[in-house]
Formats: structure tokens, sequence, C-alpha cells
């Protein structure tokens, strides 16, 4: 599969309404759900196995989305089977008065995954960027009046593309996936979880009224994603209307970094490999 055709080039002009949100390729749904997930899974497994043992770099998956885009079950599907005690998963939502009397990459920082895991990011530091943005929250946040200028957008892009090298620089990977879902696939979604009782637990009234903010929020994802998609850190564009589909492209990005981080298992020392027919020995007559 060709994902290059998903990446978001770098500084390039993006209109997200141009941008397809459904698949119409030739893959089919069965074979991709019955065969070429299930392969996926199964490498991304192996991989983990040998990152986790290595214990020299870690892989942190950003994953950002308007409401119903699929996030919290793409995360549920593709890393079945993976090693939990080997990845961490964290979801950000508003943020507390206490990250609030921090700076907005603080509570990012504290959940980064250590050497060896695997990190996902269900909504991630670029929220501040996205809903601040949109709401003009950072008006009503404990933040210096006088800091909030025109250019407060484009710094904050700085920074978080220096953050992000800084990461890359200390032996973390990073992969960002925006799933790009329709207004109208969304409207269905939502109105799935009012209408099924076993995913109401699932509906925010909040899902609704953001609605009225699509189109900003469309204008707001494409700045942020032409001005912070790097060779270090990119950021793919996700047809997410079909849930298999966004899945399966998902899960190859995700073998593809891994096999460019190569972990490998851990050699053991010439001493280590001499002893070992000694403590095998010592296994047999005990």
């Amino acid at each position: 599969m060709n994902t290059e055709k998903y990446l978001v080039k770098e500084k390039k002009k993006l209109n997200l309404y141009e941008v397809p949100t459904s698949y119409h390729g030739k893959l089919e749904k069965k074979e991709v759900k019955e065969v070429l997930i299930p392969e996926n899974i199964k490498k991304i497994r192996e991989y983990q196995e040998r990152l986790y043992a290595e214990n020299k770099q870690a892989l942190l998956i950003v994953l950002q989305a308007m409401d119903a885009a699929g996030k919290d079950s793409l995360i549920k599907n593709i890393m079945t089977g993976v090693n939990p005690q080997g990845t961490k998963v964290v979801s950000f939502k508003k943020p507390s008065e206490n990250e609030l009397d921090h700076d907005y990459l603080w509570r990012v920082a504290k959940n980064l995954p250590p050497r060896g895991e695997i990190g996902i990011f269900n909504r991630s530091h670029y929220e501040d960027v996205l809903v601040s943005r949109v709401h003009k929250l950072v008006l009503d946040q404990p933040f210096p009046k006088n800091l909030v200028t025109k250019d407060i957008w484009e710094n904050r892009f700085e920074e978080i593309n220096n953050f992000e090298e800084y990461l890359s620089n200390n032996g973390i990977k990073i992969v960002k996936f925006f799933l790009h879902v329709s207004k109208d696939e969304q409207k269905e979604r939502l109105m799935e979880r009012i209408d099924r009782p076993e995913k109401n637990w699932k509906f925010a009234s909040s899902d609704i009224t953001e609605r009225e903010y699509f189109d900003d929020y469309m204008l707001a994802y494409a700045d942020m994603l032409i001005n912070t998609s790097t060779k270090r850190a990119p950021w793919y564009i996700v047809p997410a209307d079909r849930k298999w589909f966004s899945r399966y492209l998902v899960s190859e990005v995700i073998v593809e970094k891994l096999k460019e981080m190569d972990p490998q298992f851990p050699e053991l020392s010439k001493e280590e490999l001499d002893s070992l027919d000694k403590w095998k020995k010592i296994l047999e007559e005990n």
C-alpha cells in the first residue's frame, strides 16, 4: 500500500474539503478486515516485543479528529494482542485547573512513553492550537494577555515543532494521524449514539454544539497540519468515513515506522553466552 499519498506535505496549501474522507480504491473490506489488518497486528506485536526488550527507543502515536471519527475503536482494534506492559494510552480531555497553571506542553511531557514502549495519545497537545483557537479559550485562561497576539498560533506551531524535534533527538519516534471524517458521516454516528441504548453512554451534548463550528475546525486543522507536519514528526490524513479502511491505513503506517526503528533483541556478552551451559546444567540437576 502506498501510504505516501496520505502524508501531509509541510507548508503546502491545504483545503480539507478537497481531501477525500472515504476510500474508493480496489481494496475489499472482507480481505482488509480478515487478512490484512490481522497481519499488521501480528507485525506490530512482534516489533513491540523487540522494542520492549531493546529498551532504547519509543514510539509515540498521536490521534486527532473531530468527534465520532473513530479514535477509540481504532486504538482498540489495531492494538489488540499487543502486550499492555509495553503500551501506554493517554486520553487528553479538557485541561484541569492544575494543568492550566502550567504551560500547555506540561501535561503532554509528563505522559510521554518511556524507552521500550509504544505511547498513544488520544487527542494531544494539538488541542491547544485547535479547540483553544476555535473557541478563543486562551483569553479566559490564566495566561498573560500581552502574549495573546496575532502571532500566537504561529508561535505555538514553532514551539511544538521544536518540542517534537527534541523528542526525536532523544529516541522517541513520532507519527501523527488526523482521522478525516465528513460532517454527514459524523451525523450518522452521533445519531447512532442516540438511537442505540448500548451506545448512549458515548453521547455528549457538546458533540452536537461543536458541529456548529465544523467549518472553523476544518480551517484550524488545515493550518495546523501544514505547519506541524515535518520529516521527523509527520502527519497523515486518514479517510475515516469507513472504519475498516482507516484502521488498515493507520496499522500500515505504524508497521512502516516500527520497521524504520528496527528494534533488536539485546545480545548476550561472550561471558554470558559461555555461562549458559553452566546454568542449564544446574537447572537439570535441580
